[in-house]
């Protein structure tokens, strides 16, 4: 991996500086502290028995003679309501979600029993005691057979088996009948897995002395699940804490709630013990299989030269059983409708997403959030028209961005694109991967009889979203402002509290990094307490690459209040006026001398008769709560640009460059950004050529092992090399945007658009990931055939 920068990072440890990760040298040597490192006396562990059928009634069930009261149904489980996410949204047709199935099962794996004991085998030999009788339902196994369904619906109480439906209508036959050209793509995203590191873990155990329920969870959203816990649980907010350790991944999949949380969370307080369950990797692929599944109709309506005029998209999503609590199945269609237009300047817009119910696991938010499959298509039609025309893609790409001069830009989706030079990231990734040479290579041809192909994506990503665009949405939770405590301690230090919680971003370090820039304290005296909502002010949570924008912001707004209050007393112990001072390498600096803020400190909390008379009697500990001035959301931006070379025998792919030019306004550390990057573009890579749950017509998912589910590892990756633009957004405190998302966003469509730049010789194209060689030579094939049909 390598870095291209056109800047060099600022030295220190304030905004810009390349920091080494604070929270890297415990993880690198085995001393995070996870759910499974966790021990605690008659702790007993779950295990769950799963569905292994995709829809059909509960009969009946039998429970062991031995270990019966170490079983639990649903219908031991009075005291807890099912979880339903309501929405405003008008089309909507909401799903109650019980902690174990009642009445019918809705997709294999989902939870119908669960069972204790003192060790996790002997629980899962206690499961395989229970005996449960089903019958059969016709299964929906995709959105085809769900639309066509007419009796035995998913959920009874439904008209039909769609959850929503969302339109758009901008100006599009205003628009579209002034097009010379129309072409049309079908394009199809497969089911996914997210596969962090670490699945799902929780361990719940009765706080005897705070009369309290303790829910330690690997979750990204600590706050949101303390209160749909306590609200499930018919208990008072108060009575109910929620920590999250250190988490090993999470990627979206832990920011909902999940049915094993509730059910461990309803054991302790039930038995009034601690009870834990860890996700197996088998778990995780048959009822996990929860992301990225979507289908599109494309038509685009351009001018000669391949200007595009006007864009008609119909967006069928396979929404699986259940819509899940906070976000609501609402939120990827809503995602998709609103950022299919992407960076691209065109007027006439038309488009219609339907969210269909089937029997897989419900559909949760994954690293992209509908922008993987939106920009996917999007891409792959941009290319599509340049073929139609005779350009090159990237001539007409760069013709149809939103220009700089254009920012601040509202685009046809009604988008607020804040900043940004979205053609200059195009020319830089193509100044990068050498465009001139790959077509001279491809002129040439490969000893080998492989092909080469060369391919772009531009993409935007909406970050830090806020009220304004989750409302629209219908979410049951409606983020506002993020606050943050900082607090400094007698010796000097400084203790940061937020209520977002990091799995992997970094922000132990970031955010210290943003208050050494205010108050010059050296970052190793600074320490982040996040993850607990007993120690933390409430936050929605880590999600929608918001966390840096919004909690960061709250940490800078907050070390910005509290040093008015260190100068006026640093200015007292120096024996001039406040004004005559100011912070500089954590130290209170006036005319003729200077105090280190440790003395400060010391004067407040050990030596309150070294205080001026007039001293701020709040002290020196800040709360200040923040979201930015306009709140639809920090768009960050990137071009990739890839070259591929196709074995049209085998169908075998391989990545030879990759570059990426990316703008996340100021950023706070190089070095995360650059990790985030790199391994969101792996998740990508993931996408685009391996990662695949295919259904039989039955329901059944076909990949439960990782021998089956594959995914990229270190000789699939390639050398990735980046470069940085910062235009800073003008709404955010530095001018910072969130980035933990975009590098899973582009690199599909990248990839497909330089295969079938390989394939064009030959006629065929592709537009179904993962990009298998099975669907490789399938197209080549169906080319050679004179069929133009989609390979699926």
């Amino acid at each position: 991996m390598s870095n291209d920068n056109h800047h060099e990072a600022r030295a220190g440890q304030g905004v810009g500086a390349r920091v080494l990760r604070k929270e890297d040298e415990r993880h690198l040597h085995g001393r995070g502290r996870f759910v499974a490192d966790m021990s605690m006396p008659e702790l007993s562990e779950v295990a769950f028995l799963r569905s292994p059928l995709a829809h059909a009634r509960i009969v009946g069930a039998r429970l062991p003679t031995q270990g019966a009261d170490r079983v639990a149904l649903r219908e031991n489980m009075t005291d807890v309501l099912d979880i339903v996410a309501d929405s405003t949204l008008p089309t909507y047709q909401a799903s109650a979600q019980p902690p174990l199935a009642a009445g019918k099962v809705r997709f294999v794996g989902e939870p119908v029993a669960m069972c204790f004991a003192p060790t996790r085998a002997e629980a899962e030999d206690l499961a395989e005691q229970v005996e449960v009788d089903f019958d059969e339902l016709p299964v929906h196994a995709d959105a085809t057979s769900a639309r066509a369904a007419g009796a035995e619906l998913i959920h009874a109480h439904w008209r039909d088996n769609t959850f929503v439906t969302l339109g758009a209508d901008k100006d599009f036959d205003l628009h579209a009948k002034q097009a010379a050209l129309v072409v049309r793509r079908s394009v199809d995203l497969s089911r996914q897995c997210m596969v962090p590191m670490e699945g799902k873990a929780v361990l719940a155990y009765w706080d005897h002395q705070a009369d309290q329920l303790v829910v330690v969870s690997a979750t990204q959203v600590p706050h949101m699940i303390r209160t749909v816990i306590a609200q499930c649980l018919g208990l008072e907010q108060g009575r109910v804490r929620v920590i999250s350790p250190d988490v090993g991944g999470a990627f979206g999949y832990k920011c909902v709630l999940q049915q094993e949380e509730l059910c461990v969370a309803w054991l302790a307080k039930t038995h009034r013990k601690p009870f834990r369950y860890i996700e197996d990797r088998r778990e995780h692929l048959i009822a996990g299989a929860n992301t990225r599944e979507h289908h599109y109709e494309m038509t685009a309506y351009a001018d000669a030269r391949g200007k595009l005029l006007a864009l008609d998209a119909r967006i069928t999503i396979d929404g699986g059983a259940y819509s899940v609590w906070p976000f609501t199945i609402g939120l990827e269609p809503g995602q998709a409708v609103g950022n299919l237009p992407g960076p691209y300047a065109f007027r006439g817009y038309r488009c219609v997403t339907e969210c269909v119910a089937t029997n897989k696991p419900g559909f949760v938010p994954y690293r992209g959030v509908a922008r993987t499959g939106v920009c996917f298509a999007m891409e792959l039609t941009i290319d599509a028209i340049a073929r139609a025309v005779g350009r090159e893609p990237w001539e007409v790409r760069l013709e149809n961005l939103v220009p700089a001069s254009a920012m601040p830009h509202v685009n046809v989706a009604n988008k607020h694109l804040d900043s940004g030079d979205y053609p200059a990231s195009l020319q830089k990734a193509r100044e990068m991967i050498d465009f001139d040479a790959v077509r001279r290579r491809q002129r040439a041809t490969e000893p080998d009889g492989r092909l080469i192909g060369i391919g772009f994506a531009t993409y935007t990503e909406q970050s830090a979203h806020g009220t304004s665009v989750f409302a629209t949405w219908g979410t049951p939770v409606i983020p506002g402002f993020d606050s943050a405590n900082v607090r400094m301690t007698p010796d000097g230090g400084l203790e940061i509290r937020v209520g977002v919680h990091s799995h992997g971003q970094g922000m132990e370090t970031t955010f210290a990094q943003i208050a050494h820039e205010i108050l010059g304290v050296d970052i190793g005296s600074i320490k982040l307490v996040h993850g607990d909502t007993g120690l933390t002010p409430f936050s929605t949570g880590t999600y929608a690459s918001r966390s840096l924008v919004m909690s960061g912001g709250a940490v800078s707004r907050a070390c910005k209040a509290l040093a008015p209050r260190l100068m006026h007393i640093g200015a007292h112990l120096l024996g001039v006026a406040t004004a005559q001072v100011r912070i500089e390498a954590g130290r209170i600096v006036g005319p003729a001398g200077s105090v280190p803020i440790s003395e400060v400190a010391q004067a407040w909390y050990l030596r309150p008769d070294r205080l001026p008379a007039d001293v701020d009697a709040s002290g020196l500990e800040v709360t200040m709560g923040f979201k930015p001035k306009v709140d639809t959301g920090a768009f960050t931006y990137a071009s990739h640009a890839v070259t591929v070379a196709v074995d049209p025998d085998t169908g075998h792919v391989d990545i030879l460059d990759y570059v990426i030019v990316e703008d996340c306004g100021t950023m706070i550390n190089p070095m995360v950004v650059e990790g985030q990057t790199y391994g969101g573009v792996a998740q990508g890579i993931g996408t685009a050529l391996y990662e695949e749950t295919p259904y039989d017509r039955n329901g059944q998912p076909l990949a439960s092992t990782l021998a089956d589910y594959m995914l990229p590892g270190a000789t699939e990756v390639p050398n990735l090399r980046i470069h940085h633009f910062e235009t800073p957004s003008p709404h955010t405190e530095f001018g910072a945007k969130g980035m933990g998302e975009g590098g899973a966003i582009a690199p599909p469509a990248a990839i497909f658009n330089a295969v079938n730049d390989a394939l064009r010789p030959l006629g065929a194209e592709v537009a179904h990931t993962p990009l298998t060689p099975r669907r490789l030579l399938e197209a080549i094939e169906a080319a050679k055939l004179g069929e133009h049909r989609k390979v699926a």
